[in-house]
């Protein structure tokens, strides 16, 4: 019987976050930058007997049937052959539904291990493939490892890959809420429509303010002002965040999760000590 395959799912936030009006397929193209955290999901996956059939147990919640890892698990052996059976197990320390890419993440990460299993290595033409068939966000946790960063566009599929930098001093904050991304995109598209208008960065210009200086920042997400009408706590979580010296702060992905970003090592130090008197909250760079 062949060795279990560990793998790290990390997370991600996404800094600056434009959605597009939806597309006649039912997408809607976004401009953004990704970016890995240090929290992360393990995968682990293990050779069981038969072929065919994927069997996913995750610790911190009952995953419907299907999923992203059975998604991926099939993606796999349609592209590769590969038809034995496995069991995934996955160990949840990216919250549920926070917009941090937990469910991508570990797809991609099952895709690795299945890889290692397989003894195979897949082109980016066909991971790209893969990813496809499970979800956007899983192009860019197959195109970036930790660290990663990268300005996405299209859908989530055009990757162009960027330095990531390392003096960045995040900390996330949870509200408590949670919100589907069918409803934060149904969401965005009544803000779309009744005009609402929010400025952007020019999508030439993403590279360079990610390089300047936190503080001068212009970065948006167009999830934040329709799901923070909807969820009072997430804009008393930006609030909190920016309280206590956050030189940037916004919902990350579809939300609810807020991350705020510092200037040095004390100062988010200094700024979990005083929100987790109040707030879930982890420092993650």
């Amino acid at each position: 019987m062949l060795p279990d395959i560990r793998e790290l799912a990390q997370a991600k936030i996404n800094i600056g976050l434009r959605v597009f009006p939806v597309r006649e397929d039912g997408y809607h193209d976004i401009e953004s930058i990704f970016q890995t955290v240090n929290v992360a999901d393990e995968v682990v996956v293990s050779i069981q007997e038969g072929k065919g059939n994927c069997t996913v147990f995750c610790d911190a919640v009952a995953l419907p049937k299907k999923n992203t890892i059975t998604a991926a698990y099939e993606a796999f052996c349609a592209e590769t052959g590969f038809d034995l059976s496995v069991r995934v197990n996955v160990i949840k320390r990216i919250p549920l539904g926070g917009g941090l890419g937990g469910g991508s993440s570990d797809a991609a990460a099952c895709i690795r291990a299945l890889c290692k299993q397989a003894d195979t290595e897949l082109s980016m033409e066909q991971l790209d493939r893969l990813a496809s068939k499970i979800g956007s966000d899983v192009f860019f946790f197959l195109h970036c490892a930790h660290p990663g960063c990268a300005i996405v566009t299209g859908r989530g599929e055009k990757i162009r890959t960027i330095e990531p930098r390392n003096d960045l001093y995040v900390l996330l904050l949870f509200p408590g809420v949670q919100s589907s991304t069918k409803e934060a995109y149904g969401l965005v598209d009544e803000y779309l429509k009744a005009g609402e208008v929010v400025t952007y960065p020019m999508l030439a210009d993403l590279e360079s303010m990610y390089r300047s200086p936190v503080d001068n920042w212009k970065f948006c997400n167009t999830f934040t002002p329709s799901i923070g009408l909807r969820y009072p706590q997430i804009n008393e979580a930006l609030q909190a965040v920016k309280s206590v010296g956050a030189s940037f702060a916004d919902m990350t992905g579809s939300g609810s999760t807020v991350f705020g970003i510092f200037n040095s090592e004390k100062s988010v130090e200094d700024a979990c000590v005083v929100l987790a008197k109040s707030w879930n909250c982890l420092r993650v760079l």
